[in-house]
C-alpha cells in the first residue's frame, strides 16, 4: 500500500464576484503580543514622558494600553518607537528616519500626540494620571 500526500485549498468566492479559475488564497497573519519586556520599556518611558511634559494619559485607559502595546511592538520589529496610530508605507524607513518615532516631532515641538497617549489639560479627554498600570 502507499501513501500520497495531498495539499488542497479552498476559495470561496464572494457574492460580487462570479466563480473565478485561478484560486485566491487569503494569507492570514498570527497576532503576536510584544515582549513584556519591551511593553514595560514602553510603559516606564511613557510615564516619564508625560510628567516631564506635563501631559496626561487618556480618561479611557484602554487607548493608552492600546498606544504603548503599540509603540512596544515597534520597538520589538523595528527596534525604535515608531507610532503606532499612522500609515506607513515602509515602516523600516520611517523608523529609521525618526520624524514619527515616540515622542513624534509634532509632539515635542507643538504637544499634539496623535494617538492620543499624551494629552495637555486642556484636553476634554485627558484624566488626571500620569501613570499607567492597566493593560487587557
Amino acid at each position: 500500500m502507499t501513501s500520497q500526500a495531498s495539499t488542497f485549498a479552498i476559495a470561496v468566492p464572494s457574492v460580487a464576484s462570479p466563480i473565478r479559475r485561478h484560486r485566491n488564497l487569503a494569507v492570514v497573519r498570527a497576532q503576536v503580543e510584544p515582549s513584556d519586556k519591551s511593553v514595560e520599556i514602553m510603559r516606564k518611558f511613557s510615564e516619564q514622558y508625560a510628567r516631564k511634559s506635563g501631559t496626561y494619559f487618556c480618561v479611557d485607559k484602554g487607548v493608552t494600553s492600546v498606544v504603548i502595546k503599540g509603540l512596544a511592538d515597534h520597538k520589538d520589529s523595528l527596534g525604535a518607537p515608531l507610532c503606532p496610530c499612522r500609515h506607513y508605507d515602509d515602516k523600516a524607513a520611517e523608523a529609521a528616519q525618526g520624524f514619527w518615532n515616540c515622542p513624534c516631532v509634532p509632539m515635542r515641538e507643538r504637544k499634539e500626540c496623535h494617538c492620543m497617549l499624551f494629552l495637555t489639560p486642556e484636553n476634554d479627554f485627558a484624566g488626571n494620571e500620569q501613570a499607567h498600570a492597566y493593560f487587557d
